[in-house]
């Protein structure tokens, strides 16, 4: 039987492929038998091995299943999503990974609302924006919305994680996707609100210069009480792990807490900006 030989050098698939092969091969399994245990054929883990297939998140979960690396940092499913994720910014996996295991998540956002606060209707929304645009395609935006599901789902874990979220105003403000996905971004908003692991602030524009920052910021607290902290140009995201950058980075945060109105005043102000879209 021909074999044909992979260099997992030329590319993340082919890297992919190879890692399959040999996970296989270590248990001492056929194509045949490991697409048994997949519920596949052995050709289509062979086309998948090759490159002739990509894999599909079904097939990357049945991997993980079978080989015992669900959930781990070393899963087929988060190899198989840096390379979807190939539209979006450098950087961004690997902060997500952290962002599923940080006991504390330190937020400021600006003209949209963040990742783990969207609906769905309103990442499609988002998503779909960008299709128009031409700046990516159906399938990386359907990836996109995933992503944004997979992420809320990871904060939902024992013990819940703290979260502090600090919208600036023009998150509320700019309409994204209609009334009716506004509307039920707001019920998000709110049921956010009053979860007891969260705290959810709004920095009015009336906030001026005294606002600490003016573009998005996240900073991480791990386990180990290290600190981490995620920004993004238009270019490119950029995890910060060296304590004496992301300290500043935190005090400015907690400067901006004190700034802003109390979730309480935060949230009759969300509600006065959700009559007026209605």
């Amino acid at each position: 039987m021909n074999r044909k030989e992979l260099n997992p050098e030329s590319g993340p698939l082919a890297a992919f492929g190879a890692r399959l092969r040999e996970a296989r091969e270590a248990r001492g399994w056929t194509q045949d038998e490991l697409g048994e245990r997949l519920g596949y054929s052995g050709t289509h883990v062979s086309a998948v091995e090759t490159l002739r297939k990509p894999p599909t998140l079904r097939f990357v979960r049945s991997l993980d299943r079978i080989f015992g690396t669900a959930g781990t940092d070393e899963s087929f499913e988060q190899e198989w999503r840096e390379i979807r994720h190939g539209s979006l910014l450098a950087g961004f996996p690997e902060f997500v990974r952290y962002e599923g295991r940080a006991v504390e998540i330190r937020l400021y956002e600006v003209g949209v609302m963040p990742g783990l606060l969207q609906t769905p209707e309103y990442a499609a929304a988002i998503a779909e924006g960008h299709i128009r645009r031409g700046a990516i395609t159906p399938e990386q935006a359907e990836e996109r919305v995933s992503l944004t599901g997979d992420r809320q789902a990871a904060l939902v874990r024992t013990p819940l994680p703290l979260i502090f979220v600090v919208l600036d105003e023009s998150c509320i403000r700019r309409p994204v996707g209609g009334p009716g996905v506004m509307s039920a971004q707001f019920d998000r908003l709110i049921e956010f609100a009053e979860q007891p692991n969260t705290h959810l602030q709004v920095a009015p524009f009336a906030l001026g210069d005294r606002r600490p920052f003016n573009l998005p910021v996240t900073v991480l607290t791990l386990a180990d009480r290290s600190l981490m902290s995620y920004a993004e140009s238009a270019q490119q995201g950029y995890l910060e792990r060296d304590t004496g950058s992301v300290v500043p980075l935190l005090t400015g945060y907690h400067q901006l807490q004190a700034e802003a109105p109390s979730q309480g005043a935060s949230m009759a102000l969300i509600d006065e900006v959700r009559k007026g879209m209605s």
